[in-house]
């Protein structure tokens, strides 16, 4: 894709016209976030979105060179909302500010399932995932770990928020998203399956079903993310 872009580069702009004048790279990020939020990044092409921004392909290849610099710029503009989130983080304990920033960025990552494909895919293009790489990284730096320590405390931070959020962000199933059933009775339909189960053969379905049938992701996030902070608040005390 770098190469592309240098190849994009090297080539002189066409001429302005009343097309491009008619956008700017805000309403075509805008524009293409509208349309992966609706249709996941398979409904996403050029032509789609300058049909939507009314206007042909030229109008959106001024701003980006191909459809994958559009994918990576669009999850970029969405994760750059996560700054206005976390604008009053900034505690004595490091271990809390990554909390808030970890769910600020859990729950941006959640509502779009296209977007955790997309979050630190090319952070010389993406500045606010480089960013907030680096803001989560800061607050790791806090704990006096080493180096070492660091980058894989925040690797694992990030990895369990983006993969997490992109797991409970899949798509419901098709029952709930027609409308046949309801959330809580598809996860009772899969309750009652599996209290149905041989309890000697599956004691740990049969230890946690009630909790499944009542949870709620969110929680079942957090409560995932405190065992990992707990983790590394022990490493941190450990080293002092």
């Amino acid at each position: 894709m770098a190469e592309q872009r240098t190849e994009s580069a090297g080539r002189p702009r066409q001429p302005r016209t009343r097309t491009r004048a008619s956008h700017s790279l805000e309403s075509v990020l805008a524009g293409a976030v509208e349309i992966l939020d609706e249709s996941g990044a398979q409904g996403l092409t050029i032509r789609a979105l300058a049909a939507r921004l009314g206007g042909g392909v030229a109008s959106v290849y001024w701003y980006v060179s191909g459809r994958e610099e559009l994918l990576d710029l669009a999850a970029d503009s969405v994760l750059g909302g996560i700054f206005d989130q976390i604008a009053d983080v900034g505690s004595d304990d490091p271990i809390d500010d990554l909390r808030a920033i970890a769910m600020a960025m859990f729950d941006t990552i959640v509502d779009r399932p296209w977007l955790g494909a997309y979050v630190l895919r090319d952070t010389g293009l993406q500045v606010h995932s480089l960013q907030l790489y680096e803001r989560i990284g800061e607050e790791v730096m806090r704990l006096g770990l080493t180096p070492r320590q660091v980058f894989h405390a925040t690797s694992a931070v990030v990895g369990f928020v983006i993969g997490t959020a992109a797991d409970l962000g899949q798509e419901p199933p098709a029952a709930v998203v027609s409308g046949e059933v309801t959330r809580e009775e598809y996860l009772a339909r899969i309750a009652g399956e599996w209290r149905a189960l041989d309890a000697t053969a599956y004691p740990f379905i049969n230890h946690i079903v009630g909790e499944f049938e009542r949870h709620n992701d969110r929680d079942q996030f957090a409560a995932g993310l405190d065992l990992l902070l707990a983790g590394l608040r022990l490493q941190s005390e450990s080293a002092r």
